[in-house]
């Protein structure tokens, strides 16, 4: 199908058509909408402009963690990965992405934001979507996943301490159930210790927010772990500071894996040894997507990126 058989379909002109493609913002929402139904019913792509380089990063408006530490070294990434491939880039909070009817782009991109909250995008544009860093059950078209593999995360840092002797490993998820990646991460941090024959019950491997962590910590150590595991956020600091107001050193009374922090984790007494998203490859696969997609290439809707275990001396060997 051409663009001209597309506006006689939608009573318009191919020049408002292709306006509507470019995402120009003086078009009505009743036209917008009317060609993108003509198109998605049609399994229409249109070839986006190799002129427009305008990339959208849109963000948490506030500080929200356990996912804020990752947006900043995820965006960190990005801004180094998408200007080097001619891109330009715009900041975007998510309060205020309204303004996406107001602007022009090729392509934007979404740090820590929930997938459902992007359930439209099909409907009002026709530029790609990267969701980065979430899982999404049913992919609309023009939206695509770039994130770590989140299993294999967890079952890196598992086997990790288990290779170094460790055979009671309590766990700390940063977050709440049902938000973000914390039940992943459960789920699959209890079936990894349990296939060790270790165990791996409510009372070892839990959910927490930053003010709980000095209880948690507490109700663990009665446990009489001889690890923790702290995926997410900045659990491993917080776990670390618990330990020293308990009296415990890391790693000679208790090891310890945590999520990287760029600005900390090296400086930790110890330093403390962490699982990390690869930033660079992820910020490089989403620039691949949105490449790609400028030139009216496919890409597979998901990309999923394995974990690195970065080695410091936080956990003990045998």
């Amino acid at each position: 199908m051409r663009i001209q058989e597309i506006a006689k379909l939608a009573g318009v002109s191919a020049s408002t058509v292709s306006r509507v493609f470019s995402h120009h913002p003086n078009i009505s929402a009743e036209i917008r909408e009317r060609v993108f139904s003509i198109s998605r019913e049609y399994k229409y792509h249109p070839r986006l402009s190799a002129k427009q380089r305008n990339v959208v990063i849109i963000t948490p408006y506030r500080s929200a963690y356990p996912v804020q530490c990752c947006v900043e070294m995820i965006l960190m990434a990005l801004t180094v990965e998408l200007p080097r491939r001619g891109f330009r880039l715009e900041i975007l909070p998510h309060d205020n992405l309204e303004r996406l009817d107001s602007i022009q782009f090729c392509a934007a991109a979404a740090i820590g934001a929930e997938p459902g909250d992007f359930g439209y995008w099909a409907g009002r544009f026709c530029a790609p979507l990267v969701i980065i860093d979430r899982d999404v059950k049913e992919i609309s078209p023009e939206v695509y996943v770039v994130r770590s593999d989140e299993a294999q995360g967890m079952e890196l840092a598992v086997s990790h301490l288990y290779e170094c002797g460790c055979r009671k490993i309590g766990c700390i998820i940063h977050g709440a159930p049902g938000t973000g990646n914390a039940g992943v991460r459960h789920d699959a941090v209890c079936s990894f210790l349990r296939d060790r024959g270790l165990p791996a019950d409510d009372s070892l491997v839990c959910f927490g927010r930053d003010e709980e962590y000095l209880e948690l910590v507490g109700n663990l150590l009665r446990r009489k772990v001889d690890a923790l595991f702290c995926p997410g956020g900045i659990g491993g600091i917080l776990a670390a500071h618990a330990l020293s107001l308990f009296g415990r050193h890391i790693p000679e009374d208790i090891s310890i894996v945590a999520s990287e922090q760029t600005f900390f984790s090296r400086y930790g007494t110890p330093p403390q040894t962490t699982i990390t998203p690869d930033y660079g490859a992820m910020a490089s696969a989403v620039a691949d997507v949105i490449e790609t997609r400028a030139g009216g290439g496919r890409m597979p809707s998901r990309t999923v990126l394995p974990y690195l275990l970065i080695r410091r001396q936080s956990v003990r060997s045998v």
